[in-house]
């Protein structure tokens, strides 16, 4: 399995032009998702030179050599929001998690639990759905949300705008493309999504520190891309869009210079917005119990 990096340049592909491929939509899809498994996961790698293998004794020196200070340790890194493992019930007989290598099935079982075989073939890509997830939370927050690491597949239809030239605007039918994603995302308990979530965790944890944060929590860093999609501002009335090039951009330079998951909530239109945002406040709270 190739490793991916959490840093992708890519573009986006937020907005694409009418003859281009559909977009690609992940802000609700990864979060829940993100959510759907997840709880904490050390990783240890140690070697040490076995006792049977000699040491030479260093070599003579005209004066004692002094020895060198131990380096200094690292400090552990501080964990603002930690995921306790879930408690069996008694008599519950709990099957260990597989490796991440070999998770997909666990966690499209887990997936179809959730949302249902129909929803799950309709709308998510079955294969590296862990590393897809991890990387695309780690992205959101980011400028850049490559469209090769979502774990969704494309939305139906294109995407719709009104006007042309300096007057084009993103066309309000362009939201009901997302609906079916919402409704998906309103019908999720978040309760029991937590619950599944800490369950599976230490796979999330492990493939985040593959990513390329060894000392990273993956946790952390789902509630951040969470907070980030809250804080997306709620544009009132025709968002204005122009095209420098291939790709369309928000007019407004403070709705482009938004990160990647703000964004994507923006596009979906106001009240998607709105629903989405009091879903990712349940899920917070269900995961930080404030």
């Amino acid at each position: 399995m190739e490793p991916w990096s959490a840093r992708d340049d890519s573009p986006p592909y937020l907005m694409r032009t009418p003859r281009s491929r559909s977009l690609r939509w992940v802000a609700l899809a990864a979060l829940i998702l993100a959510a759907a498994m997840g709880a904490y996961y050390y990783y240890f790698v140690s070697t040490h030179m076995p006792e049977s293998a000699p040491v030479a004794p260093p070599a003579p020196t005209s004066a004692p050599e002094q020895p060198a200070p131990p380096p200094a340790a690292s400090p552990a890194p501080e964990i603002e929001h930690p995921v306790e493992a879930p408690k069996a019930a008694p008599g519950e007989i709990v099957p260990p998690l597989p490796g991440l290598r070999d998770s997909d099935p666990a966690a499209r079982d887990a997936m179809i639990g959730l949302y249902g075989a129909k929803a799950f073939a309709a709308y998510f890509y079955p294969e590296r759905i862990i590393l897809r997830i991890v990387a695309t939370v780690d992205n959101l927050p980011r400028h850049a949300a490559p469209a090769r690491m979502m774990p969704v597949k494309p939305v139906d239809g294109r995407f719709a705008i009104v006007g042309s030239d300096d007057q084009a605007a993103i066309a309000p039918k362009n939201a009901a493309r997302y609906t079916p994603y919402v409704r998906i995302a309103q019908a999720i308990d978040a309760r029991k999504l937590v619950a599944v979530y800490s369950r599976f965790y230490p796979l999330f944890q492990e493939a985040y520190r593959q990513l390329g944060y060894p000392n990273g929590y993956f946790n952390d860093r789902l509630i951040t891309c969470i907070d980030d999609l809250l804080a997306a501002p709620e544009p009132d009335g025709p968002i204005k869009l122009t095209q420098p090039k291939v790709l369309y951009e928000y007019a407004d330079p403070d709705l482009e210079a938004r990160s990647a998951g703000q964004k994507i909530m923006i596009r979906i239109g106001l009240d998607n917005e709105r629903k989405i945002k009091a879903k990712l406040r349940e899920i917070r709270s269900a995961l930080t119990g404030k």
